[in-house]
């Protein structure tokens, strides 16, 4: 697929609402509504031109989704387009088994849940509202029930950092076809004394790496494309892997195969990258992604500096844009959760 003409999916932030209080929160996200979210009329169009780019991957996420009153007309609509949808809910009351039967109804691909720990006290002091555990696992019931895909989304940080390998039986059990892991960036509610150290990525991959050599379910990382590099470094001699490491997508990062468009039709590489490529209100996504200079860059990884600039594997990784950007407000900068030295010395 050619990242340069359409990206492999796309994330439409449809609402900054929601009624959890989570303390990494890259939205910030409010009791209400914005008013100037885009509306039915724009997000049905919105839906076309994302039809339009050879049916790339679409995920609804939020804030929650479900405090849209008109998702289910969203939802009904790229369906009909023959988008395949992934829908991101929050586990709070609204997300009850009637909500998932509507899902299933519509014909949404799967279900993408964020469980933060093994157990309801890591996870719902991460979320912020007691409760959030236990809706979040009668949802994944619920969704199974249904015969729904489940995907369980998960944020890394200093609060569950050792935590990883205990959650691998619990996403089992649950029967999810995908554990996505999220490393966290400091932007939004998430500080930098949340985030991980560079060796502590390391440690974390060696461990999502045996965990992925299980075949119980997928494993992908966002925002740390250095999996990719360590995947690499570890592949063993002899046949190729079978499972999720021999199917890992190489190449995809922010704003390369990925695009972000906000509740207000800002687009972004990422939505922990916090630069927009221009506002769907104004140009089209198609001309947004292909041709803004903040994209054209970002798909370009000989632009970029330093380490991530001079690295061996960066046309496989390229590093955390959105990450060097936090750390450096540079979004060509290398990416500082990266121990690895490439074996092409940096000019001084």
């Amino acid at each position: 697929m050619n990242y340069a003409l359409n990206p492999f999916i796309v994330i439409w932030e449809v609402t900054q609402a929601c009624d959890l209080a989570c303390v990494h929160c890259r939205a910030e996200a409010q009791a209400l509504r914005n008013a100037g979210e885009l509306n039915t009329d724009e997000g049905l169009g919105l839906i076309d031109q994302i039809s339009a780019m050879d049916n790339p991957l679409l995920v609804l996420t939020g804030g929650d989704p479900l405090k849209r009153p008109d998702l289910d007309t969203l939802v009904a609509h790229a369906v009909r387009r023959g988008l395949r949808i992934s829908v991101t809910p929050s586990g709070t009351a609204l997300l009850d088994s009637q909500a998932v039967h509507r899902f299933k109804t519509l014909g949404i691909a799967r279900l993408a849940l964020s469980l933060d720990g093994p157990d309801k006290l890591i996870h719902d002091r991460f979320r912020g509202v007691k409760g959030s555990f236990d809706w979040t696992l009668e949802a994944c019931r619920a969704g199974r029930s249904e015969g729904l895909e489940l995907q369980i989304n998960t944020t890394i940080s200093r609060h569950n950092l050792h935590l990883v390998e205990d959650m691998a039986p619990v996403i089992a059990r649950l029967g999810a076809v995908l554990w996505s892991v999220f490393f966290l960036v400091p932007v939004g509610r998430a500080g930098i004394d949340q985030a991980l150290t560079a060796g502590e990525f390391e440690t974390v991959f060696a461990q999502l790496h045996r965990i992925a050599g299980k075949r119980l379910f997928d494993v992908k990382t966002t925002e740390a494309p250095h999996f990719r590099r360590y995947v690499a470094q570890h592949m063993p001699l002899g046949p190729a892997p079978s499972g999720s490491l021999a199917r890992m997508r190489t190449g995809i990062g922010d704003g390369r195969g990925f695009v972000f468009v906000s509740h207000l039709g800002e687009v972004y590489p990422s939505g922990f990258l916090p630069l927009s490529g221009g506002n769907v209100r104004r140009r089209g996504l198609a001309e947004i992604y292909r041709t803004s200079k903040l994209f054209t860059d970002l798909r370009n990884p000989d632009m970029f500096h330093g380490k991530c600039g001079n690295c061996e594997f960066r046309h496989a990784c390229g590093g955390s844009r959105a990450r060097a950007y936090a750390a450096t407000g540079d979004y060509l900068g290398s990416d500082p959760a990266c121990s690895y030295n490439p074996k092409v010395a940096i000019s001084i």
